[in-house]
C-alpha cells in the first residue's frame, strides 16, 4: 500500500512539472516571437494598451 501512494505522489509531481514546463515553453515561445518581429520592424519594444488607456511596453 505505501508503495501506490508513493508511485501517486510521484505520478502527481511529474504530471505537475510537464504541466509547468509546457506553460513555460509557450511562454519562451511568444516572447521569441515577438523579439524577431522587433527586430524585423527596427523597433525598441511592444506596446500594449492598458486598462486605463495608456500604452506602455510590455512586461515579460
Amino acid at each position: 500500500m505505501p508503495q501506490l501512494f508513493l508511485f501517486g505522489l510521484v505520478g502527481a509531481a511529474a504530471y505537475y512539472g510537464f504541466n509547468r514546463l509546457k506553460g513555460e515553453a509557450v511562454r519562451l515561445a511568444d516572447r521569441n516571437r515577438r523579439s524577431e518581429q522587433e527586430l524585423r520592424t527596427g523597433a525598441q519594444g511592444t506596446l500594449v494598451r492598458g486598462e486605463d488607456g495608456v500604452y506602455r511596453l510590455k512586461r515579460d
